[in-house]
């Protein structure tokens, strides 16, 4: 039965011609990925209503572990066992535009309850921003990440293109610009809550306002270090002109945190600092 499990490196079929498809071996690390998570969510309840902080770092922990096994077996089935089929790659791509996509529901969460109290329903709220909030100044750090991130996104395109065009060293050094900027984006919006003149309790706006460019600053986070990855992978060599689908999944990511940013800028940042609109 093992050679039903591993396609061929050529011709994109098991041995024997029976499909291209990719039969995973059985693997302990869902189950244990199930555990972290829920370790992880007990954790941060406990810590949350007055307990140790131990058990949220032993789930975050065991959460970590499980994605670097995880992450490593399925780079060792694309580079050893050669089980990445172009039907496979299909369909890992069509994974990746998937989860982007409940990414997206996650953050029209964040507008939706943006919009809500600044447009339509909530009655205790005259003017949005509330009088009490003054919003951060849209032309200093906020525009400057903008930037940033815009030019990460660039520096991402010409390590995509320098990949393709077989150029190897070109490839690195635009993942090495494109993870730089990310650091410098985060080391900016940590600097920018520390001069914020409210904070997280203060009201609705201040609650909108740090859970989304919070969650984002955590997204840029996540792609960094999958940006990072992929660096690391070019140096050793795994990827080829026609075989990247871990670096196409890492630049549709940061591409993803690009055009969030650019929402969030415009109507939390913008928007909100030009005096924003009387709800309905």
């Amino acid at each position: 039965m093992s050679d039903t499990h591993t396609p061929a490196a050529s011709g994109g079929k098991v041995p024997g011609g029976h499909h291209p498809y990719h039969l995973v071996h059985p693997s302990p690390l869902p189950a244990l990925g199930s555990i972290a998570a829920f370790v992880t969510a007990f954790g941060g309840v406990h810590y949350w209503h007055g307990g140790t902080i131990v058990i949220l770092l032993v789930g975050l922990a065991l959460v970590l572990s499980t994605m670097f096994m995880w992450w490593r077996q399925v780079i060792s089935e694309a580079q050893v066992e050669h089980a990445h089929t172009p039907v496979v790659r299909q369909g890992l791509r069509y994974g990746m535009g998937l989860f982007i996509a409940s990414e997206v529901m996650f953050f029209v969460a964040f507008f939706w309850a943006f919009f809500n109290s600044g447009l339509l329903v909530n009655p205790t709220i005259s003017q949005w921003p509330p009088p009490n909030i003054h919003p951060m100044e849209t032309w200093g750090i906020p525009f400057l990440n903008t930037l940033i991130l815009l030019s990460s996104g660039l520096a991402v395109n010409w390590a995509h293109h320098s990949l393709r065009a077989g150029n190897r060293e070109g490839l690195q050094q635009g993942l090495a610009i494109a993870v730089l900027l990310g650091i410098t984006f985060l080391a900016l919006q940590a600097h920018e809550y520390g001069a914020a003149l409210f904070h997280f309790r203060d009201g609705v706006y201040p609650s909108v306002f740090f859970m989304a460019t919070g969650f984002h600053g955590f997204h840029v986070f996540v792609g960094a270090c999958f940006l990072t990855v992929n660096l690391f992978r070019s140096i050793r060599g795994d990827f080829t002109p026609r075989e990247h689908v871990g670096f196409e999944a890492a630049a549709w990511y940061w591409h993803f945190v690009d055009v969030v940013w650019i929402f969030l800028f415009v109507w939390v940042y913008w928007w909100s600092s030009s005096g924003g609109a009387s709800p309905a």
